[in-house]
Order: C-alpha cells, then structure tokens, then sequence
C-alpha cells in the first residue's frame, strides 16, 4: 500500500466515522484516533496473516464496514431474523471492532537473505501489548474512555472473534445467538480477513503490482 492509498483509505475512514456516528463523544474518539497518540490509520491488522502491512488496520476496518453494510443489507437477514440496526451502530461496531489493535504492534528486525542470497536486515511487525486486557473486550473498554455503547454494539464488537477466540464455545453460541449483530459482525470479519485480505487475496494483489510494505 502507498502512502497515497493509505491516506486515501483514512479520509474514507474519517468521512464514514463523521457521517454516521454523532454519539456524545464521538468526536473526542475520532480526535484521538488522528492524534500523535494513536497509530490507528497507520497501524497493521497482523503481524503476518492478513492486512500485515502499515495501513491494515485501516483498510482491515473499512472492509469490515463493506461487508458488514452489505450483509445487514440481505432481504431475507432483515425479514427472517429481524437483523434490523441503525447506520450509526454499523459504523460503530465495524471501523472501532479492532481499536485494540491501535500501539498494540512495534516494527523490529531480523535477518533474511535477499533475491542474491545475501544477509540483510527486513523490517516485520511484532506484538507488543502494553495493556493486556484481552481482544473484543479490550475494544469495547477502550471505546468506553470516550462514548458509550449500546447493549447490542458492546456485545458485538466483544464477540467479532465468533469461535477464532480462546472462549469456551458454547459461551460463544450463546453471545451470537443472543445478540445478532455480533454473529453479523463475526460474517464480515471473517469474509473481510479470509477473502478480501487473506493469502489467495494477497497473492492476487501481488501478481497485479500491489505488493505490500512495511515501508
């Protein structure tokens, strides 16, 4: 990704965020989203599975909000299970979902031989996680410093792992079956992280003259 392309990604980002979510505090977030404080618009979504590249959490987030928008949007989701929310909690649950992975990676360096089979230094990211307070509930806790969160969106954005987490799995059925939006939420993390960013994606992109970069 190009720093142009990023930079393209986090107006994207900063317009959605502004013209959906007016909860009280809102914009506080939003300020300490673009602040010195925060890597989010530069921060990686991995450190090598998807979106492992400076920008994946931004565009991780936006793909989320594509898929979670366009699967809420289904006839049969609205009329059968009555998937029915606001833009506004949309917003919410699918750009701030993964607000715990903001300071959460720092860039190190190991050896590698090149092309030429030369040692070298390359960058990669490695975790660092300063405040070790989980993934889902580590979002929500973090949101809560500036807005509050509905019953529905807390549940959703502490449960977007589904049962890729450490839970017990029928704690996990139970939080999905109880509260949609987070089984919703799940649907376009995983559609967003396998099919849109996984390695087949990848693969393409790097084919097509868009590999990525730490730099």
């Amino acid at each position: 990704m190009t720093e142009q392309e990023r930079l393209a990604l986090q107006e994207k980002f900063i317009r959605i965020y502004k013209e959906n979510i007016f909860r009280k505090g809102a914009d506080k977030l939003l300020e300490y989203l673009c602040s010195e404080e925060s890597d989010f618009f530069t921060a990686p979504a991995s450190t090598r599975y998807h979106g492992a590249y400076a920008g994946g959490l931004l565009e991780h987030s936006l793909n989320v909000y594509a898929c979670l928008k366009d699967y809420l949007s289904r006839p049969r989701v609205q009329s059968m299970y009555g998937m029915q929310y606001s833009e506004e909690s949309i917003a919410i649950a699918a750009l701030l979902h993964d607000i715990c992975k903001m300071n959460f990676y720092t860039v190190d360096y190991r050896n590698a031989k090149n092309a030429q089979g030369q040692w070298e230094k390359v960058p990669y990211y490695k975790i660092d996680d300063r405040f070790p307070y989980g993934h889902g509930e580590k979002s929500v806790y973090m949101i809560q410093f500036f807005m509050h969160l509905r019953k529905e969106e807390a549940f959703a954005i502490r449960w977007h792992m589904g049962f890729s987490g450490p839970e017990d799995a029928n704690t996990v059925g139970r939080a999905l079956e109880q509260y949609p939006l987070a089984f919703a939420l799940c649907t376009a993390d995983m559609e967003a992280s396998y099919f849109m960013e996984g390695e087949a994606a990848m693969a393409k992109k790097t084919a097509e003259g868009g590999a990525q970069s730490l730099e």
